[in-house]
């Protein structure tokens, strides 16, 4: 299963996907290269963590998640192909998942 993350992290990376407002653009992001491992509605399963209510990633500030986005962490690869808007949009993503408006 971390092949496939990797795979579709690199896929997507390499597309840059450019929607054309930023939260879709977060949530296109996240459906297309997070989702897989940590799930639509961040819960995660098995080695993947959960990123939503209740999880560690919520007390990590912005700058640490997106930290985590351009580095990887773990098994989770590195995106370092994502420009700033688009880790900026997949932060504010994560945060609407984890309840922030």
């Amino acid at each position: 299963m971390a092949a496939v993350c990797a795979i579709l992290a690199v896929t997507v990376a390499a597309a840059g996907c450019a929607p054309s407002t930023e939260g879709v653009l977060g949530a296109e992001l996240y459906e297309q290269s997070c989702s897989v491992c940590h799930r639509p509605d961040g819960s995660g399963f098995g080695n993947w963590p959960p990123i939503g209510p209740g999880s560690n990633a919520v007390v990590l500030g912005d700058d640490q998640i997106a930290g985590v986005i351009r580095a990887g962490a773990g098994v989770m690869p590195s995106f370092p192909r994502l420009t700033d808007a688009q880790v900026e949009s997949l932060v504010a993503h994560v945060r609407r998942l984890q309840g922030a408006r």
